[in-house]
């Protein structure tokens, strides 16, 4: 019985460790999570304004660009996937993945051809342990994005779909990211990069530009411009999203170390209250054997 008393108590108290360690990192996430969205707030505007340039380039000259020009039978797809570098975020990786299979599947249901590229430890792991080919992948501070990082996979992915089809380039990107709606929900979403689609509405008025040297070069230059903020944009979306399920993770982890607590607390008086009952039970029939005798 002391034995049992013994295992509870080691349960219990290797169970509020993990406990401070799950506070911790619900503290850290918490407290990252703000800035994290306070610079997908701080890009939008940048993004907001090269949009504008690129639809009105698009949206006034009469041009074809490589770049906003839909293929009617797409054979090659890159699909960047982002998920995170580290666990201990729920089902955050998991999620961004499932999405990603759902495109993929679909994309080879249409006889397209997708590569995969990776954007995070927990994305490449997938792919390695199943053994699957994927083209390149990034990975280092999922949840404290570099911009020097988004540019990289931007030019990787505007190189690609810029090369003929017939050399292996690409005919369309998806991107494939967590995309941050509250603290509480956060939604995998799946957006196609290019061909861009310049969509407006009636009410849409560009003021009239005199483009020099030809619209053309203009969109040859802000395109892969407007690609890279769009990905970086996704980046900081994607962690914020890891920030705030792992800090809602870790919330649940503690309280789950809380419940474990108590029902080991429970058990060990149990167990104990046993013993003494036990022991009192020996001391009574030892008692009565002696006055009998």
């Amino acid at each position: 019985m002391g034995a049992q008393i013994r295992v509870y108590r080691d349960k219990i108290r290797s169970t509020s460790s993990m406990k401070k360690i799950f506070k911790a990192m619900e503290l850290i996430a918490t407290a990252r999570v703000g800035k994290a969205r306070s610079r997908a707030q701080a890009s939008t505007p940048y993004a907001e304004a090269i949009t504008r340039a690129v639809a009105a380039v698009a949206a006034q000259n009469d041009i074809d660009h490589v770049l906003t020009e839909k293929v009617a039978e797409p054979k090659r797809a890159a699909v960047l996937v982002m998920a995170s570098d580290r666990g201990l975020a729920g089902a955050y990786s998991t999620n961004v993945i499932k999405k990603s299979e759902s495109l993929l599947a679909t994309l080879r249901e249409q006889g397209v051809e997708a590569r995969p590229y990776l954007y995070g430890r927990k994305a490449q792991a997938f792919y390695d342990f199943r053994s699957r080919e994927y083209d390149q992948v990034w990975t280092g501070n999922t949840d404290n994005p570099d911009v020097t990082v988004g540019r990289e996979i931007g030019k990787a992915l505007v190189d690609r779909f810029v090369q003929p089809t017939e050399e292996g380039g690409v005919d369309e990107i998806y991107l494939v990211y967590t995309e941050f709606q509250s603290m509480v929900t956060q939604e995998p979403v799946v957006k196609r990069l290019l061909p861009l689609a310049v969509v407006e509405d009636e009410t849409t008025v560009h003021p009239l530009y005199e483009f020099e040297p030809s619209p053309e070069e203009v969109l040859d230059e802000l395109l892969p411009k407007y690609i890279e903020s769009r990905i970086f944009s996704a980046m900081l979306e994607a962690s914020a999203s890891e920030l705030a399920a792992r800090q809602k993770a870790m919330k649940s982890a503690g309280d789950n170390a809380n419940d474990l607590i108590l029902k080991y607390t429970l058990l060990r008086n149990n167990a104990r209250q046993a013993e003494i009952t036990q022991e009192l039970s020996e001391l009574i029939a030892g008692a009565d054997a002696l006055a009998s005798s």
